[in-house]
């Protein structure tokens, strides 16, 4: 796929730029330029463009804006050693953008046409790249539909967007591990759209995660939709426990829990460290115990934009409980060091995760 690229008439200058992105944080800044591609039912995929960032227009009656039909996907940007940049599995994160698709009746992106857009706009925007250390250009692809009209049926115009952002940690707190609480709330249930990443997902997870905020937790954790029993994941991130007795486990992915990338990856290096990681089911009460008695050593969170973070402390309505000694474990630090090594071309890449850009 070709993209038009459209001058930018007046890009961030290089002093206010430099000054931003020494402390990016997260999510805040954005870089200068942005991705568009438009689907209808007689043309495709077309009007693929690189063009200043700005605001969009869109009808009143535009679908998205009432039937959510909306999903997108998060993956970063690293510079290497050698001052190139590169992307992590980023062809995962094109099939899963497709799977999400599928669940939401919306058309599939070629994947060429996803990693082209990634490379476009990371080369536009390289500049951007946070000096902060351990930062990232974090990318955000998303499909919303366009149609303008009032029905409850698929839309049949659709515009694909890629925006960048400066990233540096997504954790403000500083703490050693984060601290989660156990909500009430239901995330997803069986049947529903939990496995596919779409803005309807998080809008659930908004009022319990302003209630872990408000009790001081750093993260909110969702149970079981049919028992309220059974551990899925956290408001935007995979859980895994690790056991004396070696054994990692990690709730199984049964159409209700993303499919994270970051997740899969974990299970392929814990595995190569002859590890047993299991996909089971685990209760909450199963987790205080097991937690109390010694025999879990360790409880992490993993995700794009976290990476590997470690989790110290459980708090719910029925009174909370430490992992360990509330810091970070040992597995749970050498997998995030491993893994980033990768991401960032300081360990080698036997896999062919790392797509190098340029």
């Amino acid at each position: 796929m070709q993209f038009e690229r459209i001058s930018h008439p007046a890009p961030v200058p290089g002093k206010t730029r430099a000054e931003a992105i020494a402390n990016p944080g997260f999510g805040t800044l954005f870089t200068d330029h942005m991705v568009t591609i438009d689907w209808s039912e007689d043309k495709e995929w077309h009007n693929a463009q690189l063009a200043p960032r700005g605001p969009l227009t869109l009808d009143p009656a535009a679908s998205v804006l009432h039937y959510a039909q909306e999903i997108f996907e998060g993956l970063k940007a690293y510079r290497l050693e050698d001052g190139t940049m590169a992307l992590f599995r980023p062809r995962e994160n094109a099939a899963r953008f497709n799977r999400s698709a599928d669940r939401l009746a919306m058309p599939n992106l070629p994947e060429d046409a996803f990693v082209a857009a990634l490379e476009a706009l990371v080369d536009a925007d390289k500049d951007w790249f946070p000096t902060v250390e351990g930062g990232s250009l974090y990318l955000r692809p998303f499909m919303i539909a366009t149609e303008a009209f009032l029905g409850v049926r698929p839309a049949k115009e659709y515009k694909f967007i890629l925006i960048a952002s400066p990233a540096g940690n997504y954790f403000k707190s500083g703490a050693p591990a984060v601290s989660i609480w156990v909500s009430d709330y239901t995330r997803a249930a069986p049947g529903g759209t939990g496995a596919a990443k779409c803005g309807g997902n998080y809008a659930a997870s908004l009022v319990p995660t302003r209630e872990a905020f408000d009790r001081g937790h750093d993260q909110v954790l969702f149970l079981d939709a049919a028992e309220h029993r059974y551990i899925e994941e956290l408001g935007g991130m995979n859980l895994f426990f690790v056991f004396d007795d070696g054994r990692i486990l990690t709730p199984p992915l049964t159409g209700t829990i993303l499919p994270g990338i970051t997740r899969d990856s974990i299970i392929d290096l814990a595995r190569e460290e002859g590890l047993d990681v299991v996909e089971e089911m685990y209760t909450l009460d199963q987790w205080r115990e097991d937690a109390a008695s010694g025999k879990l050593l360790e409880t992490f969170a993993c995700g794009t934009a976290a990476v590997v973070t470690p989790v110290g402390k459980v708090a719910g309505h029925d009174g909370e409980f430490t992992i360990g000694s509330g810091g970070p474990g040992q597995l749970t630090s050498k997998l995030r060091e491993k893994l980033t090594g990768i991401q960032r071309g300081t360990a080698e890449d036997t896999r062919g995760w790392v797509m190098r850009l340029g």
